[in-house]
């Protein structure tokens, strides 16, 4: 299954009129906020509505149950992470283009840890949402990795889950103590360790 495919699986049909677009992509952005600030399973649907300007029922013609809108927000995340890896690989600067979407990665990382659980809740971990989602995710940042190392400007011995995993233990770093700017501070060290040293390849 495609990670767009998981899309469809989570209740929204295409194509939509305009205005139904419209609605449903305040519905993911209303929601996605609110999962940020409260966590997937603390904000009621209602809330959601009011946030994206719209009814209950409209709500529910998009999706059906909060699981399918967890999915929707969750797979409609994980594609604008890879729509912008596709955009930073055009850009000037590959060790440039690596650490904004790093930074995007960091960002969504914070919502996704929430949102995660609660699907494992549901799906269980072998999920091929998830995995698709997981497989989507590491191929956006082999993708910028390579580019960078082929430029000579990000260590060799650098993978895409070692780019995980240092993402993943910023948000762990960082969601007791939410110091402002500690995230991008922490990043920006992380970001120093990976590139190439005078001397190294």
């Amino acid at each position: 299954m495609s990670v767009t495919g998981g899309r469809a699986q989570a209740g929204e049909p295409r194509p939509m009129r305009a205005d139904a677009q419209r609605n449903y992509t305040r519905l993911l952005e209303a929601a996605s906020g609110a999962f940020a600030e409260h966590g997937a399973d603390d904000v009621s649907l209602e809330e959601i509505a009011r946030r994206a300007g719209v009814g209950i029922g409209t709500l529910y013609r998009h999706f059906p149950t909060r699981q399918a809108l967890l999915e929707a927000v969750y797979i409609d995340q994980v594609e604008s992470l890879s729509a912008r890896a596709a955009e930073l690989l055009r850009a000037e600067s590959p060790a440039d283009a690596l650490a904004d979407w790093l930074r995007a990665m960091t960002k969504f990382s914070s919502t996704k840890r929430n949102m995660t659980t609660a699907l494992l809740a549901t799906l269980g971990t072998d999920s091929e949402l998830l995995s698709s989602c997981a497989k989507e995710i590491k191929g956006a940042a082999e993708s910028l990795l390579t580019r960078a190392q082929q430029a000579g400007v990000v260590r060799s011995d650098v993978d895409p889950k070692d780019l995980m995993r240092l993402v993943h233990a910023v948000n762990i770093a960082t969601e007791k103590i939410p110091e402002p700017g500690q995230a991008d501070r922490m990043l920006a060290l992380i970001l120093d360790g990976l590139r190439t040293q005078p001397g190294t390849s």
